[in-house]
């Protein structure tokens, strides 16, 4: 078979074969982050603190509002604020009004708060080299991407059930 009208090629994956790939990919995920997670490399910081400071590395001005935050991680609004909140009381963050919106909430990466998701960064890169790219080779790692930046970018098609 050809492309689809969706441009997906073949026929369209039936619910065991989605099933099975998920469970793969999940358990993947869980037993690398359980990897990074006993890894000693986050200083000062929860890898989930270092989640947050990289979103914000990555942001455009190094800024991102709460809300966007917050649906990039697994945590729900008011446990991001609290964690939020910590990473201001250590000069890693600093939060303020988004311009133009009385209730939203900017959260913005200090020069500390870059110096120390930089070196804490090094570290974390050289541990998923170890841990993925010492499973995968680089064309598997080029795949692996490919497909998880497809599933990611779906989702905005993807109707609600």
């Amino acid at each position: 078979m050809g492309d689809g009208a969706d441009g997906r090629r073949g026929r369209e994956a039936g619910t065991r074969e989605a099933a099975l790939a998920w469970e793969s990919l999940f358990r993947a995920q869980v037993a690398l982050m359980r990897r990074f997670q006993r890894d000693d490399v986050w200083g000062p910081l929860t890898i989930r603190e270092y989640d947050v400071l990289f979103t914000l590395s990555t942001s455009p001005g190094r800024t991102a509002r709460l809300r966007d935050l917050a649906e990039s991680s697994l945590l729900t609004q008011p446990s991001l604020s609290r964690l939020v909140e910590r990473l201001e009381a250590d000069g890693l963050v600093a939060r303020g009004p988004v311009q133009g919106d009385g209730r939203g909430v900017a959260v913005t990466l200090t020069p500390a708060g870059v110096e120390l998701q930089r070196e804490v960064g090094r570290r974390h890169a050289r541990s998923i080299r170890h841990f993925v790219g010492g499973a995968l080779d680089a064309h598997e790692l080029a795949t692996l991407r490919a497909l998880t930046d497809k599933l990611r970018a779906a989702q905005a098609e993807i109707p609600e059930t």
